[in-house]
């Protein structure tokens, strides 16, 4: 799956949205909570609390990152046979930016496939959106001040 969105805020505000998981339970309904793990220049790793079609589980990421780039999605523990992703944020001028997202995933067990899958697929499908509007709720950072001399 992979969803691409172009958005009137700069890529360090939708990194930044991306990185925090400890605040993905506030816009994400089908997130309980989140703790994170590790958090360095170089990685981000946490804990998601998912509760999808009546189904609760936990999951645990390990993501390398490039701020304000870059992330990786590496699934460490949890219900997958394989998750694997990745977010790129690309700026457009001094107030936009470009985000492109791809997930490829497949639940580890038939039971979870048939009663979480496709309420799953929906939540992977409408992510970019999620991030979009809580980027768009956001009030616009001030623009740097100009350096004296107009330079």
């Amino acid at each position: 799956m992979q969803r691409s969105a172009l958005v009137e805020r700069p890529a360090t505000l939708l990194f930044d949205l991306i990185e925090a998981a400890e605040d993905y339970a506030a816009f994400l309904p089908w997130c309980e909570g989140a703790t994170i793990l590790e958090r360095t220049d170089e990685v981000v790793s946490a804990e998601l609390r998912v509760r999808v079609a009546g189904v609760a589980f936990a999951m645990r990421t390990r993501n390398p990152k490039r701020r304000p780039e870059w992330m990786a999605i590496h699934l460490a523990q949890g219900p997958f046979r394989h998750f694997e992703g990745e977010w790129r944020l690309r700026p457009i001028g001094s107030a936009g930016c470009r985000i492109d997202f791809r997930l490829d995933y497949a639940f580890d067990s038939a039971t979870m496939t048939r009663v979480a899958g496709p309420v799953f697929e929906r939540i992977a499908d409408t992510l970019v959106d999620a991030f979009v509007q809580r980027a768009l709720s956001m009030p616009m950072p001030e623009p740097p001040p100009s350096t004296p001399g107009g330079a």
